[in-house]
């Protein structure tokens, strides 16, 4: 058993999940998080993750850590990875977990990885300015046997070390790359675009071996999700859990929780398109908490520990053939204007069976809305339970197109 979780990042539900466990842990994140973590006795370390330099790296955060006697490393965000696969290297005596964390940081290397381990993943470049894109499309054209007149191959381009869709743009033509990308865009990675259903997985692994494996089924990706998966990619599971084992095995990754995303075609191919070893967005795991009743949270950090037993292994995770009776869904929500002044909601929401919670709140006065940054600053979630898969599609689809802000 870990003497103390070391959790890199802020995040109150997780907190909350180790206050329940009872388990010892120590919260490293930012300075600003200090005050309210001493009000509210919470174990904190306060440093800077966005500082990397002699005084500023891991073997001072680990003489940081040594008075709370950690041993187990969990980044809690995107931008902690590299930390804690650096902390759990000197903890684990394994250099390579500190190589692998690189492996979820640098989308490149990810793909360059996947592909030599025989995952079926797109074609991809770094490219370093707009001239770069526009010569990998037409070589996308080329390869894709186009002729004069067709619309051009569809590229993306996303950053390296980026969450989710932060910095992720779509370009449909040439022209679209002249008019979407800014120099500030490169160096990146550019990617063909991959069809098919796309949908994520998320794998609770300990000992190179996937424990439990939760679906989540995106009705429409940044915007709305359910948990567990529909009937089509139910009836496709196995090939995916023999997937994503073979994805643990290739990047080696022995405990923890991975977050890859996946394109399921027409011909049933499964194409990889990214993974990552953090919480992932759109409440991914409270979705899973509530569907599967476990405290996924929970879960997730414990996974981090390599003295886990079985017996406890167990007693944290749903069986690994699990498939709840009812399924939970939600949409995100943006505001469509510039500026909002208050909220509404439809009767016909309120009406709806299906319909369990939201948190959206009504702007106190009138509220100028900012431009978004990929999918990280929604205003709310509209939650959804229910025991049909098709229905709950057709609800998130239909509450997408919502305009609750005006």
């Amino acid at each position: 058993m870990a003497k103390c979780f070391a959790l890199l990042g802020w995040s109150l539900p997780v907190i909350e999940s180790m206050q329940k466990l009872g388990k010892p842990y120590v919260v490293v994140s930012f300075p600003d998080f200090e005050q309210y973590a001493k009000e509210n006795e919470i174990p904190f370390v306060s440093y800077r993750f966005d500082e990397w330099s002699d005084s500023s790296n891991a073997m001072d955060l680990l003489e940081q850590l040594k008075p709370w006697n950690a041993d187990v490393a969990v980044p809690l965000f995107e931008e902690t990875v590299e930390w804690a696969g650096a902390l759990n290297s000197i903890y684990r005596d394994d250099p390579r977990v500190f190589n692998r964390a690189f492996l979820f940081r640098n989308k490149a290397m990810m793909k360059r990885k996947a592909l030599i381990g025989g995952l079926r993943v797109g074609l991809f470049e770094e490219v370093y300015n707009k001239e770069g894109v526009k010569s990998f499309m037409k070589r996308l054209n080329e390869a894709n046997l186009q002729v004069q007149g067709e619309e051009d191959s569809w590229v993306h381009i996303k950053p390296f070390a980026a969450a989710g869709t932060v910095g992720h743009r779509l370009l449909r033509s040439i022209s679209d790359v002249d008019e979407k990308c800014q120099d500030e865009d490169f160096p990146c990675l550019a990617e063909s675009h991959l069809p098919g259903i796309e949908f994520s997985c998320e794998a609770f692994i300990h000992g190179g071996k996937i424990r439990f494996l939760n679906i989540t089924e995106y009705v429409k990706l940044g915007y709305s999700n359910f948990i567990p998966e529909g009937h089509h990619l139910h009836s496709r599971r196995e090939r995916i859990l023999t997937e994503m084992q073979k994805l643990v095995d290739i990047f080696g990754i022995e405990y923890g929780m991975i977050h890859p995303e996946w394109f399921l075609t027409e011909k049933d191919e499964l194409s990889f398109g990214e993974v990552a070893c953090r919480i992932p967005g759109g409440h991914i795991l409270e979705l899973a908490g509530k569907a599967y009743n476990f405290d996924s949270l929970a879960a997730f950090v414990q996974c981090h520990d390599p003295n886990l037993s079985e017996e406890e292994l167990n007693e944290i995770l749903p069986p690994l053939n699990a498939r709840p009776e009812q399924f939970y869904g939600n949409v995100m929500i943006y505001p469509r204007k510039h500026e909002i002044s208050k909220l509404e909601i439809p009767e016909e929401l309120k009406e709806e069976p299906y319909f369990l919670d939201h948190n959206l709140v009504p702007p106190l006065s009138t509220q100028k809305i900012s431009d978004r940054s990929g999918f990280g600053n929604h205003f709310g979630t509209i939650n959804f339970k229910g025991p049909d898969p098709d229905r709950m599609t057709e609800l998130l689809i239909h509450y997408e197109n919502v305009d609750f802000y005006h």
